[in-house]
C-alpha cells in the first residue's frame, strides 16, 4: 500500500510560501495540509505554487468567528466549507466541528451540512477527532458512528488518549469502529497527559508510540482489505504550546519539522512492507 504524506503548514505561517513548498517537496511529501483562513493573501497564489511544485492540497478547518447561536453556526459552517472546497482542488477537508457540549441533534445537524457540502462540491469532508469539538472523546463518537455508518473520519487518536487519560484499553470496540471509518490519519504521538510527546523517539514514550502505531497499523490494514491502494497521513507535531520548548537545541519551527520528518520516515519504512 502506498502512503502519501502531507506536511502541515501549521507552525510555518511565517515562512515564505516558495521557501516552505520547496522544503516540503525536497523531503518527499505529496502535498500540504493548510487552513487558508489562518493567513492573509491571495489563495490563488498558493494554488499556483502548489501546481508548480507538483504538490496536492488537503484542507483542515474550523469555523472562524463562530456565531453564538446554533443556526448561525450551521450557516457559517456551510458557507466556510464551500469556500474551502473551492480553494484550488483540495483532495479532502478535515473539519473540526461543533463543541464538546453540543447535543446529539446539533451533531446530527452538523453532519447533515457537511454531507451536503461534500455532495454538492465533490470534495470529501471528514470529521476530525479533536478536543474542544463534538468529536473530542471515544465514548461520544462511538454512538454517532453507529448511527452514521458512512461517516468518514480524520483520526487523531492522540486527542482521545489525552481526554480519557488512557490508551483506551477498555474502549477497544469503539476504537475498532473508528478505524473502520478512518479515511485520513493525523500521525502525531500524544500520551495520557497531553496531545503531543516531547519527542516520539525517546524510550520514555515507547508505550505511547506503540499505542498509536497499533491503531495506525489497523487503519492501513483495513483500508488495504477494502482494496484501497493509497492511504494519506499527516505527521502533525505542532508548534508551541503543543511543542513544549524546554532546552531544545533548534529553533521552534526547525524542531517541529524535525519531529514530523522523523515520524514520516518511521512510517515510510514501516509501511513499505505492508
Amino acid at each position: 500500500m502506498i502512503i502519501r504524506f502531507f506536511c502541515p503548514r501549521w507552525g510555518f505561517e511565517h515562512v515564505p510560501w516558495d521557501t516552505f513548498l520547496k522544503g516540503v517537496k525536497d523531503e518527499g511529501f505529496s502535498g500540504i495540509e493548510w487552513y487558508p483562513f489562518s493567513e492573509a493573501g491571495d489563495t490563488g497564489d498558493v494554488v499556483r505554487l502548489l501546481a508548480r511544485y507538483g504538490l496536492d492540497l488537503s484542507i483542515v478547518m474550523t469555523v472562524r468567528d463562530a456565531p453564538g447561536d446554533f443556526p448561525g453556526y450551521l450557516q457559517a459552517l456551510e458557507r466556510q466549507l464551500l469556500t474551502h472546497a473551492r480553494t484550488g482542488q483540495p483532495l479532502f477537508i478535515s473539519a473540526q466541528t461543533g463543541r464538546e457540549y453540543y447535543t446529539r441533534p446539533q451533531i446530527d445537524g452538523i453532519l447533515e451540512v457537511c454531507g451536503r457540502v461534500s455532495e454538492t462540491t465533490g470534495v470529501p469532508v471528514y470529521q476530525e477527532t479533536h478536543r474542544n469539538k463534538w468529536s473530542y472523546a471515544a465514548h461520544v463518537v462511538g454512538p454517532v458512528l453507529e448511527a452514521h455508518p458512512q461517516l468518514p473520519l480524520t483520526l487523531d487518536i492522540s486527542h482521545w488518549f489525552c481526554v480519557s487519560e488512557s490508551f483506551l484499553e477498555d474502549q477497544q470496540e469503539t476504537v475498532r469502529r473508528a478505524i473502520r471509518h478512518t479515511r485520513h490519519i493525523h500521525t502525531r504521538v500524544g500520551h495520557t497527559q497531553g496531545p503531543q510527546v516531547w519527542d516520539p523517539a525517546l524510550d520514555e514514550y515507547a508505550d505511547a508510540l506503540r499505542a498509536h502505531l497499533d491503531v495506525w497499523d489497523a487503519c492501513v490494514r483495513h483500508r488495504r482489505s477494502l482494496g484501497d491502494e493509497v492511504m494519506t497521513m499527516t505527521p502533525e507535531f505542532g508548534p508551541p504550546p503543543y511543542l513544549v520548548k524546554g532546552k531544545r537545541s533548534l529553533p521552534d519551527d526547525q524542531e517541529q519539522f524535525r519531529l514530523n520528518l522523523w515520524m514520516k520516515r518511521v512510517l515510510e519504512k514501516r509501511y513499505a512492507s505492508f
